[in-house]
């Protein structure tokens, strides 16, 4: 029997605003669609955040064994700056200002896009479609809304009428936002618009003489609106009605609302049956910008090579640092928290590193299926990974206790919890052992020591010549030196 059948598992839907039983439309099959990035610039924490999320419900699905069809888009269309109808699109920006090709732009952060994930040990997605690669699906939906009457062309672009649809539908129905006070709190059109309304979102915009990536249309040279490329692929490899659509908090609206418009418009039904939302991350308590400088790129944590934190962190500290936090609340990075989940992720690898050591009782006197099954109920409750750590936090406990002796426990129970913990940390929260990486990173760290107690005898010597060559040596190898009143310290 397949694990899901005696694992019943609810989700918060943000379409309700409650929890509820998961029933997918196929037993035993799931379909979820989560938005990806657009890629024009590297992937940053919030990013890392709201795409660790969806893995780890990814990993959870596929260990209750269900079978899943997980899709995760590129945008490499790129979509106008701010997240409007008007302006300048974020990809052609980019690559006017680095004069390179935009496809170039778009391959260089793809790249950097795959790397940053690979190194925190995400799955990669049953499918990764590109925006590019549906311009023809896109034109197509577009020439359905049409026919309905909701979209219309104007001057080469074309728009959905809001007001129109929602005659006979509810535009607002996600976000619970209300039609009228968005027209009301909406400023007036200023003549030089297209649109009938100032809410009407653009499906196909006819490109300016100056805009790079363009496409022919039945009505213009130009680009699909941003909205579109997500109802055109996830309909494509999900059907018209899938189980899940994800992303993060900010996509709400308008992004997710103008999905299920479009969908609802084209098919006369709901695309998705539970909307799934990540919440935002912080840094040292405000929201990163990098305007402001209060923030950090994924590989400057895992390189120490920032002002931000004390030292460099491993991919599996952050991973397990981030999931101490429930996917829908907000969290805050910072120094003094991933200090302390580096302490508790090591205290977790210890244990599960001492348990091929456990040896079997002929009884047990600690009851593995009570703390087995409240682990399945912390992921099975909104996949609440906090309340999983909790409880694999109690687990080490239990193994404490067993290696002094103090408790007993059986064969079967012992095989049976080592491989609870192990599909619990390794198969759904994704982490890696580090200790490996932890010694290398020991000895790396004793060489580079060494080499700076030798510097700094050399310039006592007044040997700088010896000074300068060990300092131009090891910024060779990617390792910078930094002297200060403490002394000197190095970052890779």
């Amino acid at each position: 029997m397949p694990l899901y059948t005696s694992q019943p598992l609810k989700i918060y839907n943000s379409l309700s605003g409650e929890k509820e039983n998961f029933k997918p439309i196929h037993e035993g099959n799931v379909g979820m669609y989560v938005c990806g990035p657009t890629v024009y610039s590297n992937v940053h924490l919030g990013n890392v955040r709201t795409f660790m999320s969806f893995d780890v419900i990814f990993r959870y699905f596929l260990h209750l064994d269900y079978k899943v069809r997980y899709v995760r888009n590129i945008t490499d269309v790129g979509h106008i700056v701010d997240d409007v109808d008007e302006g300048e699109d974020k990809i052609a920006k980019k690559a006017r200002l680095e004069q390179l090709e935009p496809m170039e732009v778009v391959q260089r952060y793809t790249v950097d896009f795959h790397d940053i994930l690979k190194s925190f040990n995400f799955l990669p997605p049953s499918i990764e479609p590109t925006a590019t690669g549906h311009i023809i699906e896109q034109i197509e939906i577009i020439k359905k809304i049409i026919d309905t009457g909701i979209g219309y062309e104007a001057n080469g672009s074309v728009y959905f009428d809001v007001v129109k649809y929602n005659e006979n539908h509810n535009y607002g129905v996600l976000s619970g936002r209300n039609i009228e006070d968005m027209l009301a709190n909406t400023r007036d059109l200023d003549g030089q618009s297209d649109k009938r309304n100032p809410q009407d979102f653009a499906l196909w915009k006819k490109a300016e003489p100056e805009h790079i990536m363009r496409w022919p249309s039945p009505w213009s040279d130009g680009f699909p609106g941003w909205h579109l490329e997500c109802t055109a692929m996830s309909t494509k490899y999900l059907g018209n009605h899938f189980d899940i659509h994800g992303g993060g908090m900010d996509l709400k609206f308008p992004h997710h609302e103008c999905e299920i418009a479009q969908n609802e418009a084209c098919t006369g039904q709901s695309p998705v049956n539970y909307w799934m939302h990540a919440n935002m991350l912080t840094l040292n308590g405000k929201k990163m910008a990098k305007s402001t400088g209060n923030n950090i790129l994924p590989g400057e944590i895992l390189s120490g090579d920032n002002t931000i934190l004390s030292k460099a962190f491993s991919a599996s500290v952050t991973r397990f640092f981030m999931l101490q936090a429930h996917y829908r609340s907000i969290l805050d990075f910072s120094d003094d928290a991933i200090v302390a989940a580096e302490k508790g992720y090591k205290r977790l690898m210890e244990a599960v590193d001492a348990l091929p050591g456990i040896s079997a009782s002929t009884t047990s006197s600690i009851d593995i299926a009570s703390w087995k099954q409240l682990s399945y109920d912390a992921m099975n409750d909104d996949f609440n990974t906090p309340i999983l750590i909790a409880q694999l936090f109690e687990a080490v406990r239990y193994i404490n206790l067993l290696k002094e002796g103090k408790e007993t426990i059986s064969a079967e129970d012992l095989t049976s919890f080592a491989t609870a913990i192990n599909a619990f940390v390794f198969d759904v929260l994704g982490l890696s052992d580090d200790k490996g990486a932890d010694a290398n990173n020991d000895k790396l760290e004793g060489v580079v020591n060494m080499l700076i107690g030798m510097r700094n005898q050399a310039r006592a010597d007044k040997n700088f010549a010896l000074s300068d060559q060990i300092r131009d040596q090891l910024i060779a190898l990617g390792i910078q030196l930094k002297d200060g009143k403490e002394g000197t310290s190095f970052s890779i």
